[in-house]
Order: structure tokens, then C-alpha cells, then sequence
């Protein structure tokens, strides 16, 4: 587990490798630099940093109404990154919300976010692996769950973990990368991986029969492939556009740096060529 750690910081934080600075210290010098006050951010101006996954706020909110949040629930948002999922349902949906992750950049990014951005009362980080979380026993009713599995090697852990940490029925609100029908190797890097060695897709039979075996029943699950398919082919030719268009709002290439662009045609090509599908459903714990 060591090892898996340091290769997820190595990867979501290896634009920093050298440089000296924090990332934190990037993205404010970033807001600067687009002309805004980083003491005093908006939840749009922060979107293109804070939503690292296919769909963006949209596919959040998708994924929020499947479940029908409600106003009050605490919700835990397992590899919460910089925190966006977490404060857009702190803000829009009045939830109570705890990230956790195991890369440590990212939750100090996304304490920073949520102050900047007047969320810090009703969102809150920690640093930690989602299979051994500090948490106490029926601590949330929801447990939400946005392209993390993937990164996570001890799948059936992690759902024993969300077993624990779950009140009876309580719901567990998933929007996960799976792999596709079709066989052949991804064509890397892609924004969770760099090499095949460090990828942790399974196919959706697989995950959906885990999920079952941990105590899960489905509610309702839904592919998403084509939405996002279409999501990612309009942000890759942004993404080409923006590489030559000068001072823009900070964006994912300030965390993965100049590759990128490169991950973003990567993941389109994965998906138009079925090596990868999307998945979003809601799951109630019996």
C-alpha cells in the first residue's frame, strides 16, 4: 500500500516533481495570473481545477439527482481529488460533506479551495487510504464515488470500508470508468494511469458482482459512455486551443502538466474504440 500511494502522488502531483513549489502555491499563482483574487474565488471560476473527472459539474449533478440527495445528509466523497464534487454538494444540495484521499497535495488543495471559495463550514479533508479511513462505525449516509476505483487496487477493502462507514440503507453513489468489450491494452497515459501496471479497471460484471458481495443492492445503473464520450471530444478541442490561447482559469494541465492534452485524446480514443465504458448508478446497503 506504501508503494500505491507513492505511485498515485507521483502521478496526480508529478507536474510538481522539481519545481519546488506546492501546488497550491501553482493554482494561486495561476488565479493571479487569469486576473482573479484567490482569497475570494467563485465555484465557476474553480470548476475546470476542481472537477477532475468525464462530465465535469454536470455529471455530478447527474449523479446527484440519481440519488436523490437530500438537504443535511453527510455524505463521504471517496477520492475526492481537489474537493469540487464535495463543495458543489455542500453548495447546491446543502450536504454535509467529508472528502477523503490518499495523495496529500490534493487535500491540501481542496481545504484551500473550500476557503477560497466560502465552502470550508460545510465541507472538510482528509488525507488517508479509502480502505482505512479514521472514521467512526454508521458515520454517513451517503458514500459517493466519482472515477477513484480505478486507482484502487484492493476493491473488495474498500467496499468493506464503505459497509462500515454506512448507516443501515444507507447509499452508496457511484460514476466509475470500467473497462470495455473490447480486449485490447488502453493506449496510454490516460489522467488515472500511466502505465497498464498502475490502472485498476474492472469490467462492470466484475464490479457490480462486488458490489452484490459486499451487501450492495442496485437502485438503478446506467451507461453513460456516450455523454461522455461527447463531453471529452468538445474538451479535447478546447484543450488544443487553449494550449496556444495565452492566460486562461487554471485547468487539469496545471496538475498533470504539457501530457495532459495527450491523456485527454487518449481517454476520447479509448472510449470511441470500447476499451472503456462509463458507469453511474446508486446502490443501497441492505
Amino acid at each position: 500500500m506504501i508503494d500505491h500511494a507513492r505511485h498515485l502522488q507521483d502521478h496526480y502531483d508529478a507536474h510538481a516533481a522539481g519545481d519546488g513549489e506546492s501546488l497550491v502555491q501553482r493554482v494561486c499563482a495561476a488565479f493571479l495570473a487569469a486576473g482573479c483574487d484567490p482569497d475570494a474565488l467563485s465555484l465557476d471560476e474553480v470548476a475546470g481545477i476542481d472537477q477532475l473527472h468525464l462530465g465535469g459539474r454536470r455529471a455530478s449533478r447527474s449523479l446527484a439527482d440519481l440519488g436523490v440527495l437530500r438537504p443535511g445528509e453527510r455524505v463521504l466523497d471517496v477520492g475526492c481529488g481537489t474537493g469540487g464534487a464535495s463543495r458543489l454538494l455542500a453548495a447546491e444540495y446543502g450536504c454535509e460533506v467529508i472528502g477523503v484521499d490518499i495523495t496529500p497535495a490534493f487535500v491540501e488543495l481542496a481545504d484551500w479551495l473550500s476557503a477560497a471559495t466560502g465552502q470550508a463550514d460545510h465541507t472538510r479533508f482528509l488525507c488517508a487510504d479509502a480502505a482505512l479511513t479514521p472514521l467512526p462505525d454508521a458515520s454517513v449516509d451517503i458514500v459517493w464515488c466519482q472515477h477513484a476505483l480505478m486507482n484502487m487496487p484492493d476493491v473488495p477493502g474498500v467496499l468493506a470500508e464503505w459497509r462500515r462507514l454506512l448507516v443501515p440503507g444507507g447509499r452508496v453513489l457511484l460514476h466509475e470508468v470500467v473497462a470495455g468489450d473490447n480486449p485490447a491494452p488502453l493506449v496510454l497515459p490516460v489522467p488515472w494511469a500511466r502505465t497498464a501496471a498502475t490502472s485498476h479497471l474492472q469490467c462492470r460484471e466484475a464490479l457490480e458482482a462486488s458490489l452484490a458481495g459486499a451487501g450492495f443492492s442496485p437502485l438503478v445503473v446506467r451507461d453513460v459512455t456516450d455523454a461522455a464520450l461527447a463531453w471529452r471530444q468538445k474538451h479535447a478541442r478546447r484543450e488544443a486551443g487553449e494550449e496556444v490561447a495565452g492566460v486562461s482559469l487554471p485547468g487539469p494541465a496545471l496538475i498533470f502538466g504539457k501530457v495532459f492534452p495527450t491523456m485527454g485524446r487518449n481517454l476520447r480514443d479509448n472510449l470511441a474504440a470500447g476499451k472503456v465504458r462509463i458507469l453511474e448508478g446508486a446502490w443501497r446497503l441492505e
